[in-house]
């Protein structure tokens, strides 16, 4: 099963966002899970219809025509930092090697990797389970960028209203989420890497093979019947969830700096955001360009703000904006050498680049849009029953 979570319009339904505005209502659940970072959990038995099994009894999938082998794109990593025990959920891509063996790719901002760090520098194994198709709510709750004294499972229980239910895993010291269909319990070897990759990543190019960590299969488990969710690496449901939280961390941050804020977009491709404001006064988009590009150091390459009429999710409106409502050399902000993405050898995500697609301010009344009258009252289905 795929393309579960590929629309914004999905996603703002599963955090009860009615009006469509996802930002300010994943930023109330943020400001809710704050008042009780950890926690949210209850265990019990494990559930009476596991199934033993081995990864080889997995439905693994060789996406890209390069890539080295199949891989587990999907799977979210449950562990538990060394030193205080909090428990943390994040993606990391996982290559198939054998029934004992995957290798994983952990980006050094995350969370996971700091905590194999701390194990491997007592020289011990990371316990670890990899958690295929999960609840909504465990599902955006790994994907989200909170705080690492924060625990992802309390997390998840705020955005579903209830505790999430826990039990003992079979040969790691975790507990795992009744919700997860499919386990794989194991452990993140220390002092250990071995080749992985090539593999065709979300920005549509191949990352190539390096010497990444290696994670012991201990047991594969799964519920009766389960299905396997699975991924395609830069897809619509890859990059919506992806930009969409991106975006409501830019919403959180922008609104504590300046006023006006109305709405943030980072589609169609996350590396852009786009900034929809109420304009107070001259220079304001300006200065929420440059309050967006220390926002986020890794995806914000380029900066766009627009008026409240612009459909911030269309690039061709915004592209329309910048192009119709002013001089392009005079509203254009070129950052030089600016650190980018984080997994940047060669340096070609660095640079920044900001662009005003506002009306000239105090002349608005110069950019009213041109309407059809009654356009929107028209009910196509009613017109041509």
């Amino acid at each position: 099963m795929t393309n579960l979570f590929s629309s914004r319009h999905r996603l703002c339904e599963l955090i009860q966002a009615e009006d469509g505005n996802f930002c300010p209502a994943w930023n109330r659940i943020l400001d809710e899970t704050a008042s009780m970072p950890s926690g949210g959990t209850c265990s019990s038995a494990a559930p009476a219809d596991l199934v033993t099994g081995k990864l080889s009894d997995l439905p693994l999938i060789h996406y890209h025509e390069k890539d080295a082998g199949p891989y587990l794109t999907s799977a979210i990593f449950l562990a538990k930092d060394p030193h205080t025990k909090i428990p943390n959920l994040s993606f990391h891509r996982a290559m198939y090697v054998s029934d004992q063996e995957l290798r994983i790719r952990l980006g050094s901002t995350h969370d996971l990797y700091h905590y194999q760090q701390k194990a491997e520098e007592r020289n011990e194994a990371l316990e670890a389970a990899l958690l295929i198709t999960v609840s909504p709510a465990l599902f955006l709750a790994a994907s989200a960028s909170i705080p690492r004294d924060w625990s992802e499972l309390a997390l998840a229980a705020k955005i579903s209203g209830e505790e999430i239910e826990t039990y003992p895993a079979r040969t790691i010291d975790l507990e795992i989420p009744r919700a997860a269909r499919i386990v794989v319990e194991g452990r993140i070897r220390a002092n250990e890497r071995r080749p992985e990759g090539p593999f065709g990543e979300f920005m549509g190019y191949y990352v190539p093979q390096a010497d990444n960590h290696v994670f012991e299969v201990t047991s594969v488990y799964s519920r009766r019947n389960a299905v396997f969710h699975s991924i395609l690496c830069g897809s619509s449901e890859d990059l919506t969830l992806l930009e969409t939280l991106t975006a409501a961390k830019m919403y959180r941050h922008l609104n504590k700096v300046l006023p006006g804020i109305v709405d943030v977009s980072c589609s169609p491709a996350f590396m852009n955001t786009t900034v929809k404001i109420s304009q107070q006064y001259e220079g304001h988009a300006r200065q929420v360009i440059m309050a967006a590009f220390g926002a986020d150091l890794d995806y914000n390459k380029a900066v766009f703000v627009v008026d409240e009429d612009i459909d911030i999710t269309d690039m061709n409106e915004v592209m329309w904006a910048f192009l119709s409502r002013g001089r392009v050399d005079k509203r254009t902000m070129v950052i030089d050498d600016v650190p980018g993405f984080y997994r940047d050898p060669h340096k070609d995500h660095w640079g920044r680049l900001g662009l005003d697609a506002t009306m000239p301010f105090g002349r608005e009344a110069e950019f009213e849009r041109k309407r059809i009258p009654g356009e929107t009252d028209i009910d196509l289905d009613e017109y041509f029953k």
